[in-house]
Parts: structure tokens; sequence; C-alpha cells
């Protein structure tokens, strides 16, 4: 059987995800009631839409200034290779940085985009040395510094 894709999707589904990705915390019957569908048949195709894959999970989403990582460092990564092996020994090692937010591979002058979240700048000059760097494959890397997020989700 074929996976649901997109277009197996209608307007109740699209205005669910709308709505859960707000607020993944909202109850079936208050996200019932802003979707204009009955509570059942709203868990039913809540139920579809992860079992579906449309929902990967929940999580809390942590303020990390509150908690004292709000530095972000946007660190571009070229490889010495980008054949297959390299790229899959990448991909696992960097899975492995706790800092590492987030890892893109991109179609561009270098390989690899990480978005790095640490303390201070100390901080992200310790991982970057001792860790990024040391990363199959790396041949060089460059840093550009967040100063202020506009928009995060």
């Amino acid at each position: 059987m074929d996976e649901p894709h997109l277009g197996d999707l209608d307007a109740f589904d699209r205005r669910m995800l709308d709505i859960l990705a707000e607020n993944g915390r909202i109850s079936v019957t208050e996200l019932a009631s802003r979707v204009g569908l009955s509570k059942t048949p709203c868990q039913i195709r809540f139920r579809r839409l992860v079992e579906g894959g449309f929902i990967d999970g929940f999580k809390a989403v942590i303020n990390p200034a509150r908690i004292g990582l709000d530095h972000v460092a946007f660190t571009e990564v070229k490889l010495s290779s980008t054949g297959e092996d390299a790229l899959s020994a990448f991909n696992a090692a960097v899975k492995k940085i706790r800092e590492v937010e987030e890892c893109h591979l991109i179609a561009g002058r270098f390989d690899y985009l990480l978005k790095v979240r640490t303390r201070d700048i100390r901080r992200y000059r310790q991982v970057l040395g001792e860790v990024i760097s040391n990363l199959p494959y790396v041949a060089s890397t460059s840093t550009n510094v967040a100063m202020e997020a506009i928009k995060e989700k």
C-alpha cells in the first residue's frame, strides 16, 4: 500500500495540521471545535495524520535564552569529498553533537550548513575547534554569528 501524501489531505486535515503546529497541547475537543468537526471524527483524523507520518511527534519548545543557550552560529562546512561514504560518515557523526541544532546538506559553495547553539562565543569556538572541525571529511568551515532571531519555528 502506498504511503499517504499531501494530496490525500482535505481542508479539515490541513487546518488540523496548522492548528497543531501552533499548539500541540490543544485538546481534541478544542481542536474539533476549531476545525468544525465533532470530537470522534476529529480523533479519527488525528490518528490517521499521526499514523500516516504527517505528524512526527510532540515536544516541548524550550526557550533557549532562559537556559543560557542564546548564542547561535551558522557554520558552513566544506568536505574534502562528497562521495556517499563521506556524506554518510559526516551525517552519522554530526547527529551526535548536542550543540548542533540543525544540519542541512546544501547545493552551493559549501556542503553543509549547521545551526549551532551554545552559551557563548567561547563555547562555540571550543565546539568548532574540537568537535566540528574534526568530523569526518571536513576540509574547511566558515562561521556566521546570528545577532538576533527575527523568526524561529
